[in-house]
């Protein structure tokens, strides 16, 4: 093992050691906002798969992310242990990513995102209106915490840490996924489909599943994000959540492991660090996002490359 690649093991361990021992510093709102953290992360992660990896564009991430919660809302209502719970939310997400993968077969680019921005729609419809299903604009509420080999975890640090075990093995997962032979798969997908097709690598295969396994790391984050904030209802999972999961992927890097981390941390937590703004913040926040954009195009991850450039 080289020594570069032996300082990046060992600065990787230092951050996990150090996400691990954080709540000790944190009172319960921080506990929560790091717990949320790892939530889009999760979601983040599967979104730069079908977006930064496999070139397609997706503004229907949050609504996967409502699928997740409402199946693991329900499930938890009716008793059913969270070890099938966290499976069963990530396989219909799975399912469903599947059908939405359909129209990335026939258009591309803004078409394809006016039809995921669609489906968004569709499912917040659905959460809004299906009262019999969802509890319609008043939501599901009282969602248990989850219990694992008769443990019920209620501690906000205990909640955070099962959060970010599945985090870890998630992109420990995804870093699999990404080094195998589909991974290369999806990469020549995303830079020229009729190169990739002509080598022998279905396009319709992994196009679907780029939606398909996007869709249930979304299930995945659904499963946690409901037993997190106890309370679900339509408006957590709009076109606007979906377009914050993008900017996420986006501002830390599209196409790059880490930049749902990175991401996520300008998204979830720049603006609380900016709340001493008052009433300024969200105008404070879109101005740094914008200014980010200009200067760095590519991603906060883009960074150090163009410092090695000049």
């Amino acid at each position: 093992m080289t020594l570069p690649r032996i300082l990046r093991w060992g600065a990787l361990a230092i951050a996990i050691a150090a996400l691990w021992l954080l709540p000790t510093t944190l009172k319960s709102y921080g506990i929560y906002i790091l717990t949320l953290w790892c939530v889009y992360v999760i979601a983040g992660l599967g979104l730069n798969l079908t977006v930064g990896y496999a070139g397609q564009i997706s503004l229907g991430q949050a609504g996967f992310l409502g699928i997740g919660a409402y199946t693991a809302a329900l499930l938890a209502k009716l008793g059913v242990s969270y070890l099938l719970i966290v499976p069963a939310s990530a396989s219909l997400c799975f399912a469903i990513g599947i059908g939405l993968g359909f129209p990335a077969l026939r258009v591309q680019h803004h078409y394809l995102a006016f039809a995921t921005l669609g489906f968004n729609m569709l499912c917040f419809l659905v959460f809004r209106n299906e009262d019999w299903l969802t509890g319609g604009t008043f939501g599901i509420n009282d969602i248990p915490r989850p219990v694992l080999f008769g443990y019920r975890i209620t501690r906000a640090a205990d909640f955070y840490q099962l959060t970010l075990v599945m985090m870890i093995a998630l992109a420990a997962l995804m870093a699999l996924l990404l080094r195998s032979p589909w991974g290369r798969a999806f990469a020549a997908l995303r830079d020229n489909p009729i190169r990739a097709e002509s080598v022998g690598i279905s396009t319709t295969f992994y196009t679907l599943m780029a939606f398909a396994i996007g869709a249930a790391f979304a299930g995945v984050a659904g499963a946690l994000f409901a037993p997190l904030v106890g309370f679900i209802e339509p408006a957590s999972f709009t076109v606007t959540n979906s377009l914050a999961m993008l900017l996420m992927v986006i501002v830390g890097g599209s196409g790059r492991f880490f930049a749902p981390a990175i991401g996520a941390v300008i998204v979830v937590l720049l603006p609380e660090w900016l709340r001493f703004a008052a009433d300024w913040y969200l105008a404070v926040f879109g101005f740094l996002i914008v200014v980010m954009m200009v200067w760095l195009p590519g991603g906060l991850l883009s960074l150090p490359d163009r410092i090695a450039r000049r």
